[in-house]
């Protein structure tokens, strides 16, 4: 008989590793089972804490590190960028709760937005610092060629040396 093939998605592991998650062979969603073909696969559903956390730990990481994170999670960068946007919109909250008023959750997404905004700010300071830097170092380098360029003028020329 051949061995059991099981997909587990990484939630369910952290599920799992947690205590919380169900038996991961019954689950199983190979491409056979002993029964038979197995069922379709079902789609995978995320939890909002879920992408809060993935969404934090993957703007945190450093540029190289991004790509890591979302093969170790089998996600496509799609999903961080649908999940911040529906964060920053507010919706990844839990949803609206009718005990909150209309004001507080729209300063909450406010002060998300502002959160962000600063962030980028922050970016592009930084960015525009590199810049600085870089045609800082442009202008000297050029004055510098600037400068033995007119004294290589000055000079004669080498006179060729014969081959014995």
């Amino acid at each position: 008989m051949p061995p059991l093939l099981v997909l587990v998605s990484s939630e369910e592991r952290r599920g799992a590793a947690a205590g919380s998650g169900g038996s991961a062979a019954s689950s199983s969603s190979g491409p056979r089972s002993a029964g038979g073909p197995s069922p379709r696969p079902s789609r995978r559903s995320f939890s909002a804490e879920y992408k809060l956390a993935i969404v934090a730990e993957y703007e945190n990481a450093p540029n190289g590190e991004k790509g890591a994170i979302l093969r170790r999670e089998g996600l496509y960068s799609s999903h961080v960028i649908e999940w911040t946007r529906a964060r920053d919109a507010g919706a990844l909250g839990g949803g609206p709760d009718s005990r909150r008023s209309a004001q507080r959750s729209r300063r909450s997404a406010e002060a998300v937005e502002l959160e962000r905004l600063r962030a980028r700010n922050a970016k592009l300071e930084a960015d525009l610092t590199k810049t600085r830097t870089a045609l800082d170092i442009m202008g000297k380098a050029h004055a510098l060629l600037e400068q033995l360029s007119g004294s290589a003028d000055d000079q004669e020329p080498p006179t060729p040396r014969k081959k014995h």
